[in-house]
């Protein structure tokens, strides 16, 4: 399913640009702006829903912290568990890491051992709000398949095209971007 022009417009108005943040040079696309509004919220859920209705999904999970917020309301709108994808050290159950490369360094990312515990053969939507390089995207996706799930799909609100994290995940799994941004 794709988003009609005017839904687009409507998102992508919906987005602030705060120019120079975080360092000089950048322009931070601001999605609270986004989640204040409530026609345009409305529009990008139900487009999703729209879009993941026939997916045959188990689960819907979402990358810390921006993820949470897409992921959980769109699960709760397909009628399935949803599953957080955490920074270390942020969940309190035994997990399973998948680390990632930074600019500067290395991060990483955890899920819980049993997220997709009691149904035979999980297969599950991630999500976020934005991909850039990929990093967290890859290793989140990687996380979803090493406890015996399937990454059907990664979904993202708004893409960087200019940057190559989507080419990158391509290589592991689909990658949907609602808004792609030159």
């Amino acid at each position: 399913m794709n988003l009609s022009m005017s839904d687009r417009a409507i998102l992508i108005n919906a987005i602030r640009d705060i120019p120079d943040f975080p360092k000089p040079g950048i322009i931070f696309k601001d999605i609270s702006t986004l989640l204040s509004n409530a026609d345009a919220f409305g529009v990008l859920m139900r487009h999703l829903h729209a879009r993941y209705s026939s997916y045959d999904l188990t689960h819907v999970a979402g990358i810390d912290a921006r993820g949470f917020i897409f992921g959980a309301a769109l699960a709760q709108m397909l009628g399935l568990g949803f599953v957080p994808i955490r920074k270390k050290g942020k969940l309190p159950y035994t997990t399973v890491s998948e680390k990632y490369s930074l600019e500067y360094g290395v991060d990483e990312v955890e899920i819980h051992i049993d997220a997709f515990s009691g149904v035979d053969k999980p297969r599950v939507l991630l999500i976020d709000d934005l991909i850039a390089t990929g990093g967290t995207a890859y290793a989140s996706a990687n996380l979803i398949n090493k406890v015996g799930a399937e990454c059907i799909e990664a979904c993202f609100i708004m893409g960087l095209d200019f940057l190559s994290g989507q080419s990158k995940l391509r290589d592991l799994v689909e990658v949907y971007t609602v808004i792609g941004v030159d």
